[in-house]
């Protein structure tokens, strides 16, 4: 791989992705070969916000490729509690592991990592903002379920705003050919701009629906997300959005015969438990999937990284990003780094949120 840190997959060109998904597949056909790949490397898991699936497939995944472990899974047990930065957090688990996995509550903290890291970063999902080793998991379950990954309407539903898993998934899929998407929502919690951007400057189709039973006959595939009750800044907020969408037995009979129904779960109940015996249920599946394309993710990004951290000294904006939930609003000594858009408009690096000069 040509990139040494894992941010977000637009880092990967489609041939490498293409490559990681191969031998994800390669690794499920002989796992035994595999067995010993990572023998005397470590993975570091840094884990600043709750995680079941992402934190132990990661895990596992580097355990059956023999590589060993260290991290948490509770920053209250780690030295976070005393008060210290990101910055020296990361600059002394990077020399002590070979590669990090991070997951954070705040958008942009993967990019920010890596500024400071000699081990490679992946990033483990940062806030509201991306996912991308939960993008891989889907695109390997697609590859492998749908047969292709082109060509496709994808319905997305739920909470479109937050859901990381979602952005990530859209921006991934927007670089297959034929590929358009159906939003289902609440205009609440709609897509924010910046993915609407990358849909349009990909020329994919795409149409926003508040209902799911009118969306269901046009899908190929059905992506279900939770309302994510934790990015909601009241319990009266989330109550207004939750319950608004329920997948059941009932609605599954405007599907077609093969659509497939992905979840990067946890769910809540967006997905009726009957709906679990639908043989176009594949949430369960999925997590398998994933497991092997962390394996095949760790595999690659070992073979040839570096130890040498990035660059320290970078050149800081005037601007402030004016994303509340950016990180760099708690960790102040980062350099604010932003991508002109035109005008008086700026978007920050890190999370990706717009900013006016």
């Amino acid at each position: 791989m040509k990139t040494k840190h894992l941010i977000d997959l637009e880092s990967l060109s489609t041939e490498e992705l293409m490559e990681i998904i191969e031998l994800a597949n390669m690794i499920m056909d002989k796992p035994c070969d595999y067995a010993d790949s990572c023998r005397g490397k470590i993975l570091a898991t840094l884990f600043y916000e709750p995680s079941t699936r992402t934190q132990m497939s990661f895990k596992t995944a580097m355990l059956r490729l023999g590589g060993s472990l260290i991290g948490f899974d509770n920053p209250q047990n780690s030295s976070v509690s005393k008060g210290e930065s990101l910055k020296d957090t990361i600059t002394v688990v990077g020399g002590y592991a070979d590669i990090i996995a991070i997951r954070h509550q705040l958008e942009g903290t993967a990019r920010a990592a890596s500024l400071y890291s000699a081990a490679p970063i992946i990033n483990a999902g940062d806030g509201g903002h991306l996912h991308p080793t939960q993008t891989l998991t889907d695109v390997v379950t697609l590859y492998n379920e749908k047969g292709t990954l082109d060509n496709m309407c994808i319905g997305l539903c739920g909470d479109l705003k937050n859901g990381r898993t979602v952005h990530s998934l859209i921006k991934t899929m927007s670089h297959f050919k034929g590929n358009r998407f159906v939003l289902i929502s609440t205009p609440e919690l709609s897509v924010p701009q910046y993915i609407k951007d990358i849909m349009n400057s990909s020329g994919c189709r795409h149409v926003e629906v508040p209902s799911l039973a009118e969306a269901l006959p046009m899908l190929d595939v059905l992506y279900m997300t939770r309302i994510q009750r934790e990015r909601f800044k009241s319990p009266e907020e989330y109550e207004k959005q939750k319950g608004v969408f329920v997948l059941d037995s009932e609605k599954m009979k405007l599907a077609r015969k093969d659509m497939k129904i992905l979840h990067p779960l946890p769910r809540v109940d967006e997905i009726a438990e009957e709906v679990d015996y639908d043989d176009r249920a594949k949430y369960f599946i999925q997590t398998v999937y994933g497991m092997y394309a962390r394996m095949a993710l760790i595999l690659k990004m070992l073979e040839n990284a570096d130890r040498k951290p990035m660059p320290r000294r970078i050149d800081t904006h005037a601007v402030r990003c004016c994303n509340p939930n950016c990180i760099t609003s708690v960790e102040s000594y980062l350099p604010k780094i932003f991508r002109p858009l035109g005008g008086d408009m700026l978007q920050c690096k890190y999370c990706e949120g717009r900013t006016l000069i």
